[in-house]
């Protein structure tokens, strides 16, 4: 939906009297450093075009009104009742925000809202961090006079997702969507939130996004197990060298010492940690040079690592890959995301695109019988009010 739709519905659904605001929540993408935030290195995400609208009118009372153009459930809530209920399902997410501000302390008055969103649900493009951000800038702007730092509603998010949802996400997500900005990637450390912008114009290329249709099935069990294993090398690695985190080593220093590690998987865990975040600071300067083709190469590097090493993959995505690396047109191309389904991204030349979608769609289909879906999207800005 447009802008301008989201509006119509909002008065359709709500009435047209009083000042309705609206607001934009992008979804992200990370563009290389996977499955190593835990482990203290740097992820290099970006906002992405689309993402998530939200009008907004402030009520005199203390009743919220949520609803969505993408589901039927409509949701009525008190301010003085904000608990967790496993029925209200999607409305959970920005119940959690409105409640985790109000137990800080923020000002906040009922709303009657309606989200809609074109973050295709379950692809790992970050649907739930883009509403909740979408939320606390609302709550910011409406009631709290643009007042609260954007850090601390990132953090607020995370909050939300962790404590009421309970999903146990790192900050990147809500970080990416909250402190995007056009035409740059962010390049964070998740442990210490320092973070700087790298310039990321692609120039003759376009970021095309391939949903492979597998749902990510990342499990708790397969995540917890890749922690452990990690925990266990940086135990064993740092009898032999003093680190707080496994990103603390150079590959220099890790290929020296790596060898201690009794176990090949256990070792192959930590090569991929300390490896993909020297390829992170490689691709962040080779943006900055605008050196695109070197950039290409590390993203597929990223990915042959987390398939080989970490085993995050599955066939889904090394299909979709392997595809989109056998196109001229591509000079990069890797999953993105937890892993076992979701997305991968690719770079692809601009005058190629439609061209690359056809085949790349046509193949996938033949090896997985799934059909797969694909996005464009430029670098957009951080979650803000649509003037």
């Amino acid at each position: 939906m447009e802008a301008n739709e989201v509006l119509s519905s909002f008065k359709e659904l709500y009435g047209d009297e009083g000042t309705i605001r609206l607001f934009h929540s992008p979804g992200r993408v990370n563009l290389i450093g996977e499955h190593i935030d835990y482990n203290g290195g740097y992820v290099f995400p970006c906002a992405l075009e689309f993402g998530t609208y939200g009008a907004v009118r402030a009520r005199k009372d203390s009743k919220i009104n949520l609803a969505s153009t993408n589901f039927d459930l409509k949701v009525d809530v008190d301010l003085m009742d904000l608990s967790f209920k496993k029925e209200h399902d999607w409305a959970n997410y920005p119940k959690g925000v409105i409640k985790i501000m109000q137990e800080a302390g923020y000002n906040l008055s009922g709303m009657d809202i309606l989200i809609s969103g074109n973050i295709p649900n379950g692809a790992g493009l970050s649907s739930s961090a883009s509403l909740e951000l979408l939320i606390g800038v609302m709550i910011n702007e409406l009631f709290n006079e643009g007042n609260i730092d954007r850090i601390e509603l990132v953090k607020l998010g995370q909050k939300a997702e962790n404590q009421y949802v309970g999903v146990n996400c790192g900050i990147m997500d809500q970080f990416a969507i909250g402190m995007g900005r056009k035409n740059k990637a962010v390049l964070l450390d998740c442990g210490t939130l320092n973070y700087e912008y790298a310039d990321a114009d692609l120039k003759e290329y376009s970021l095309v996004i391939m949903n492979t249709n597998k749902r990510r099935s990342l499990n708790e069990s397969k995540y917890n197990e890749r922690r452990a294993e990690c925990d266990e090398a940086l135990k064993i690695l740092n009898k032999y060298k003093t680190i707080n985190v496994l990103c603390d080593l150079t590959p220099e220093e890790f290929e020296i010492i790596k060898n201690h590690i009794a176990s090949e998987k256990v070792k192959n865990r930590a090569e991929h940690a300390v490896y993909e975040n020297q390829r992170v600071k490689d691709a962040v300067e080779a943006l900055n040079k605008g050196d695109l083709i070197s950039f290409g190469k590390l993203l597929t590097a990223s990915h042959n690592s987390l398939r080989n090493l970490y085993e995050v993959t599955g066939d889904a995505l090394d299909i979709i890959v392997e595809e989109a690396l056998n196109s001229e047109s591509c000079i990069g191309a890797r999953m993105t995301g937890a892993g076992f389904g979701g997305c991968a991204i690719a770079l692809v030349k601009k005058e190629k695109v439609e061209e690359f979608i056809e085949n790349i769609g046509r193949n996938y289909y033949q090896r997985m019988g799934i059909a797969a879906d694909f996005y464009l999207s430029g670098i957009g800005e951080g979650t803000c009010e649509v003037k």
